[in-house]
């Protein structure tokens, strides 16, 4: 893959002639405007194409080769930070998101009144799933559509956005229906069908990273949904599988400036599913916003005790309340706020 690079004064004609020349030459463009330049990036089959087939049109700048096996991902196609808008917030600027809420929609009840302890606290976004991947056959699968209409109403009770996760491509237009966000989840990273379709999709996705997985088949699992014409895509490290046992997984904090260094796309971090313990939520979050996440998701119950899952490392309201307040000073500490 190329990039071409236009002159800071080319005009949309000389854009759409470059843009016109990349579809002759069988490839794909994809356009990303920054601040003083555009950047017609150019994605296909890997045949060679010379630089000066479009040095030679008027308005362009340079060509540049990217390197990285992953292309629209990487920092070499777009040097600002992809910052993606909700109403009233962005997520990948200067403030940490955090994203709160059930591990899974159990009841109306439970959603609401964890909706209406998140917001208090100050998430912007509830979590919670309507259909849940489980080792065991035998355990709670989530509630499905139902489930989905249940995190609706508490959306439009409390203005909280929604991510939920979608597990098929057949199910992306369903949840999309109802959800901000849509969550690809640790198991179905490199679900390649599935990526294609989110990446059809109009709603923003949040790709976690595969529990054995390297920082790059993450990043080139989020290529195929940026392939696919998505370009708000977040990157989500949830705690890699190791030797260790006293936690669920290990959080590799290290992937956050990695990952930043790497590419423009965001970086949330999942403190609960990357400890598995309550106790350890609290400082992990901490760390994550001290190494320049973009966002935490964080598991809320009501009465964790009661959970159908995961309730081991979810958060008591009261415990999320006084994290929240907590984070605040850390975010300060590295010029981002809650």
């Amino acid at each position: 893959m190329m990039i071409v690079v236009m002159k800071s004064d080319a005009t949309v004609k000389q854009t759409s002639t470059v843009i016109k020349k990349i579809q002759e030459l069988g490839f794909e463009p994809h356009l990303s405007k920054g601040e003083e330049k555009t950047i017609v990036g150019m994605v296909g089959s890997g045949k060679k194409v010379e630089p000066e087939i479009f040095m030679a049109i008027p308005g362009v700048d340079s060509v540049v080769p990217i390197l990285k096996p992953f292309k629209l991902a990487s920092r070499e196609f777009q040097k600002r930070p992809t910052i993606i808008p909700f109403n009233g917030f962005t997520i990948g600027g200067d403030e940490v998101i955090v994203m709160a809420g059930p591990c899974s929609v159990e009841s109306r009840e439970q959603t609401l009144e964890a909706a209406d302890a998140v917001v208090k606290a100050g998430a912007k976004v509830l979590r919670g799933g309507a259909y849940k991947p489980r080792t065991s056959p035998y355990s709670f699968q989530g509630l499905g559509e139902e489930g989905l209409k249940i995190l609706k109403e508490a959306s439009d009770r409390t203005g909280l956005a929604i991510v939920t996760e979608v597990m098929s491509p057949d199910k992306v237009e369903l949840v999309a229906k109802y959800a901000d966000i849509l969550q690809i989840g640790a198991r179905n990273m490199q679900n390649y069908s599935l990526l294609e379709a989110v990446g059809k999709s109009t709603r923003p996705v949040l790709l976690k990273r595969g529990m054995m997985s390297t920082i790059e088949e993450l990043l080139m699992a989020a290529e195929y949904i940026l392939a696919n014409g998505n370009p708000n895509v977040m990157l989500c490290e949830r705690g890699i599988r190791t030797f260790e046992k006293y936690t669920r997984n290990t959080l590799d904090i290290s992937a956050v400036p990695i990952i930043k260094q790497l590419s423009h796309l965001p970086v949330i971090i999942d403190p609960s599913h990357a400890s598995g313990k309550r106790e350890l939520v609290d400082p992990m979050s901490k760390c994550a916003i001290a190494a320049g996440a973009d966002g935490l998701i964080i598991e809320v119950h009501p009465h964790p005790e009661e959970a159908l899952s995961d309730g081991a490392q979810s958060l008591h309201p009261e415990e999320f309340d006084k994290l929240m307040i907590g984070l605040k000073t850390i975010a300060a500490a590295v010029n981002k706020k809650i």
